[in-house]
């Protein structure tokens, strides 16, 4: 099974992952359950299985089931970039007959996005050809003959439809005809519970299924929920005797304790798991005291009046909202305000980077190296690059702007799709994804449904990105500017832009965990960033023993939203303890929020400008920081 990588079994696995459509066989069984539990312990990568007896062929093709007119097609794989410039694409499978299917010429439907709805769309495969160094086929359609062409194809999932499924042998069926099936016990006749899920073991598959039985779980986070446990039972005929498609049952015969395997209980008293619950209720009482005190001093006691009304769900997100404000940086934010004139300039740096002569301007025109002083070959900095991912000693930070899941075409998706898919070395190479606000199960299920795009899954974080309050423009009591309300229960708050990327890490664990992995260079870009010949950056930072590098075009200053830096590990490090140090831009805006007046809640929609959104640009963190420590790389036309 293509297209999607299991985290370890000793997580629990959701159960909205897609079905996939594969022919089973039934593999030796296992010997004792340690071997199971080695199985299951293991990062699991789906493809095709084979067993003896009762047999079924594990084939990939995963049944889309959005609609009822897609569920009369099955997707065969997704077009991940443009290859070359005769509107040819490269496709990652996710069937097992990719000679079927994207070799031989015929129709095929292309699944797209458009206009925010997802529409099927007919198209004529001409040829296609294996690309097995990557593991992908490189497929022409008609009517597509330029890389404009091709470019709007990517992203898109392709599809044939269901009655095509090539017949299999007899004995062997797929695996989402098993989805769905009620499990009975041989001996007694008794159910189970139902198989929601068909995954790859290596050696054999495992069925996914949820028992009729529940039980009171404590999840990671130590918070108490009810639910059916899921099991899984290894698809082997020792274990699955008989499958009766027809009736939709399954026997089974387990070992003794197989069923209890992997389930995640807890085993505590409920006197310990109420103790439990009142020492996480008083640590999150303690931080909402530290923070509203934080506030107070500084005179925004106000957001605490939702808290004495409305239901417990909402005066919950406010108390959380108080916790997670981060009162430094809106401190140093204010004073952005108060005194404008003090605002670190990137122009400036650049300015008196030019004038010093102890380094000169790297430039990169056409992917080549132009230097008075240091003249390497594009190719030894190609190599001294390769060595440095390799080696683990790098690691990339992805940040991904809202509006990258706001296109109506997914044209910021398929970007960082792209930009994951050409990263080299992957599985050496850690990774922190950035992303917006409320988007982090979003990511996580991008990553998790492409095998983690060849990343080692313990290597990879998903933060979400650094929030600031939004204030009134215009003082109020003690001259202080009042942090606005949503609602009653909200927090109004705006991203702090890519200068919250220092802040982020300095309240996680990540530089050190990285630092630990032994990383010693972390690239920071945005996903749309102009990367043409940024590549060579990390090799001047390194041979320069430099603490900072800096991709700029054509002696521009460096965009927000378009960046590209490479930081030492260690130098990251100081940045991280000095957030107060960050500069922000406060920007007028009009936005409508909620006053308590006299006792009342008065929605206030203004008629102009009436507030202050604080931006602070990754580039600010170089204020002070040594010129003869940075490296600047410009790229030319």
């Amino acid at each position: 099974m293509e297209g999607f990588t299991l985290p370890c079994a000793s997580t629990s696995l959701p159960t909205s992952l897609p079905l996939l459509q594969y022919p089973l066989k039934f593999s030796p069984s296992f010997r004792n359950s340690k071997c199971f539990s080695r199985h299951i312990n293991t990062c699991m990568k789906l493809h095709p299985i084979r067993i003896s007896s009762l047999r079924a062929t594990a084939t990939q093709e995963t049944v889309v089931e959005a609609s009822e007119i897609e569920s009369q097609y099955v997707e065969i794989g997704y077009i991940s970039s443009v290859h070359g410039l005769q509107g040819e694409v490269r496709v990652k499978p996710n069937t097992d007959f990719p000679e079927l299917r994207f070799s031989e010429p015929g129709k095929r439907w292309l699944k797209q996005q458009m206009l925010g709805r997802e529409i099927i769309k007919e198209v004529e495969l001409l040829e296609g050809r294996g690309h097995h160094g990557q593991k992908s086929w490189i497929v022409k359609f008609n009517n597509v003959d330029k890389v404009e062409q091709a470019q709007q194809l990517v992203g898109s999932t392709i599809l044939v439809l269901d009655e095509d499924r090539p017949e299999l042998e007899e004995g062997d069926f797929y695996a989402r005809d098993l989805a769905g099936m009620r499990v009975m016990l041989k001996e007694t006749g008794e159910a189970v519970g139902t198989v929601v899920n068909v995954f790859d073991a290596g050696g054999n598959d495992l069925l996914q299924v949820k028992l009729d039985s529940s039980l009171e779980t404590i999840d990671k986070n130590g918070n108490l929920k009810s639910e059916a446990p899921l099991v899984w039972i290894p698809f082997v005929e020792a274990i699955v005797p008989h499958v009766d498609l027809n009736n939709r049952e399954m026997i089974i015969t387990p070992p003794k304790g197989l069923l209890e395997l992997n389930v995640r209980s807890d085993e505590r008293s409920k006197k310990e798991r109420r103790q439990l619950e009142w020492k996480e209720r008083k640590k999150f009482q303690k931080q909402l005291i530290a923070a509203k005190k934080k506030l107070i001093e500084m005179d925004q006691k106000h957001v605490f009046d939702g808290l004495r009304y409305g239901e417990k769900d909402q005066r919950s997100l406010l108390a959380d909202q108080i916790v997670d404000v981060n009162s430094q940086l809106l401190q140093v934010a204010l004073q952005t305000i108060e005194k404008p004139s003090d605002r670190w300039q990137f122009s400036k740096f650049l300015a008196a980077y030019d004038t010093q002569k102890t380094r000169d301007v790297f430039k990169v025109s056409n992917g080549c190296l132009v230097s008075e002083d240091v003249k390497p070959t594009s190719s030894k900095i190609a190599e001294r690059r390769s060595a440095l991912i390799s080696s683990g000693k790098v690691a990339n930070i992805l940040v991904v702007e809202g509006d990258t899941l706001k296109t109506s075409n997914s044209e910021g998706m398929d970007s960082l799709i792209q930009r994951l898919d050409e990263m080299e070395n992957r599985q050496t190479t850690p990774l922190i994804l950035i992303c917006p606000d409320n988007t982090i199960e979003t990511f996580q299920n991008l990553m998790a449904n492409n095998d983690y795009f060849g990343f080692d899954p313990e290597k990879v974080w998903i933060l979400e990105e650094e929030k600031i309050p939004v204030v009134n423009s215009s003082p109020g009591e003690n001259k202080k500017h009042k942090i606005l309300m949503k609602s009653p229960w909200e927090i109004l708050q705006t991203p702090v832009g890519s200068g919250g990327v220092i802040s982020l890490l300095s309240s996680n664990n990540v530089l050190e965990s990285l630092a630990a992995m032994g990383v010693e260079y972390i690239e920071i870009s945005s996903v749309d960033q102009r990367h043409v010949g940024g590549e060579n950056l990390l090799s001047l930072v390194d041979s320069s023993e430099a603490h900072v590098g800096i991709k700029t075009f054509n002696g521009i200053d460096g965009a927000d939203n378009d960046f590209y830096l490479v930081f030492s590990i260690n130098f990251l490090t100081q940045l991280t303890k000095r957030v107060n140090k960050l500069t922000f831009d406060a920007v007028l805006r009009s936005n409508q929020h909620v006053e308590m007046v006299d006792k009342e809640w008065v929605d206030i929609t203004p008629s102009s400008h009436n507030s202050y959104e604080f931006r602070s640009s990754i580039y600010t963190c170089l204020e002070g920081c040594s010129l003869d420590k940075v490296c600047v790389m410009e790229i030319v036309d």
